[in-house]
């Protein structure tokens, strides 16, 4: 008889997050209770950065998390961190990142119209922060600086910061610039020491963003409650969508035991307010009809080839072998049915900021090979 024949339900389940508004689908699945119709009380527990993330994931403090999606393939393949199976259980969102330089560099890239020409005016090496070595925000960085003409491995000094601890850096001068999920882009505008210039969205339209996650053991031993986790996510993912329900969020992530922060600054960028401010930046999304959600292994292998571009790891050929071991699609499918959503189809062509083409037929094609800027 397997494990999960004896698995039980109803147990407390502790889900890490960081401080960011696109945590938003686990505040509400816990203030909402939507676990408690899949049997499952959620726990909460706030972490102070990525790596915090990581380390109560693999040592069980934690049973799932909202993760940046490369954490995850990173800690699969050893890179920073012991090398550990891993899940994605779903996509969380999509969007909802930008990049956020000081006001002395955006002046000068109003002035220069480029960022090389505006990276000069330093007379040093900018110094520009993302929040995990092979998170989404290190390569959605390196991809557009790269997509602008600046070879990110060469060209600039690039640090890890825990996004919320970015504004202060940047406000102290000891940064140039950032990559950063919501609302703190917002928050370096509003205290006036940083302006926008571009969204992550920019570089890959409606790209996949954080994930929920947990090491493959606990889906083996647990496939009942990892299917529970997922079906309270998307309930929650689906209420995101409603009239109202966003301005409803943000008043809750600005509680202290979330974010704490004014909730104007959260609820600023959580509609349409982007893609109107930018034509080629898109909103977050959480749902859209169960759009959003599918973990499409070859969203995944993306971020491989991405390691591989920079140096991260040698070319290997299993890159969608690795994905699809990683992307839990058929317990996603599993619980998307139960809680009637739609499951879109796995092939998704995309066109990045460079004019790249992303789909899942590139996936063994040499892809990271073909760009010109790269390691």
């Amino acid at each position: 008889m397997g494990v999960a024949e004896f698995e039980q339900l109803g147990g407390d389940e502790r889900l890490g997050f960081v401080a960011l508004s696109d945590a938003a689908p686990l505040v509400a699945a816990k203030l909402l209770e939507f676990g408690h119709a899949h049997g499952l009380t959620l726990e909460l527990c706030r972490q102070p950065s990525w790596a915090a993330v990581r380390d109560k994931l693999l040592s069980g403090d934690l049973d799932a998390a909202h993760v940046l999606y490369g954490l995850v393939y990173g800690v699969q393949l050893g890179l920073g961190g012991p090398q550990t199976d891993m899940a994605v259980l779903m996509v969380l969102n999509r969007n909802g990142q930008a990049f956020t330089l000081s006001n002395r560099l955006a002046e000068a890239l109003a002035e220069h119209g480029t960022l090389p020409r505006a990276f000069a005016t330093l007379g040093r090496k900018p110094v520009l922060a993302q929040t995990f070595p092979t998170g989404t925000h290190a390569m959605w960085l390196y991809y557009w600086l790269a997509s602008q003409g600046v070879h990110p491995l060469r060209d600039i000094e690039s640090v890890v910061i825990p996004p919320p601890q970015m504004v202060a850096a940047l406000a102290d001068d000891k940064l140039d610039g950032l990559c950063v999920g919501e609302p703190w882009n917002t928050m370096a505008e509003a205290q006036g020491v940083g302006r926008t210039v571009a969204y992550t969205s920019e570089v890959w339209p409606d790209h996949p963003e954080k994930v929920l996650a947990c090491r493959r053991d606990f889906v083996s031993a647990n496939p009942n409650t990892a299917r529970a986790l997922v079906q309270t996510m998307l309930e929650a993912c689906r209420w995101l969508d409603g009239i109202g329900h966003r301005e409803e969020i943000a008043r809750w992530l600005a509680r202290p035991e979330f974010i704490g922060i004014d909730e104007a600054l959260i609820a600023a960028r959580f509609g349409n307010e982007i893609a109107a401010s930018a034509p080629q930046g898109q909103p977050v999304r959480f749902f859209d009809n169960g759009a959003v959600n599918y973990p499409r292994a070859a969203d995944g292998a993306w971020f491989l080839t991405q390691f591989e571009r920079w140096g991260m790891i040698d070319a290997r050929a299993d890159y969608g072998e690795i994905a699809a071991q990683i992307n839990q699609t058929r317990l996603y499918r599993e619980a998307a049915a139960r809680v009637g959503v739609a499951v879109p189809g796995d092939e998704r062509s995309q066109v990045l900021i460079d004019g790249k083409v992303w789909s899942s037929n590139t996936v063994s094609k040499g892809y990271a090979r073909s760009f010109t800027i790269r390691a």
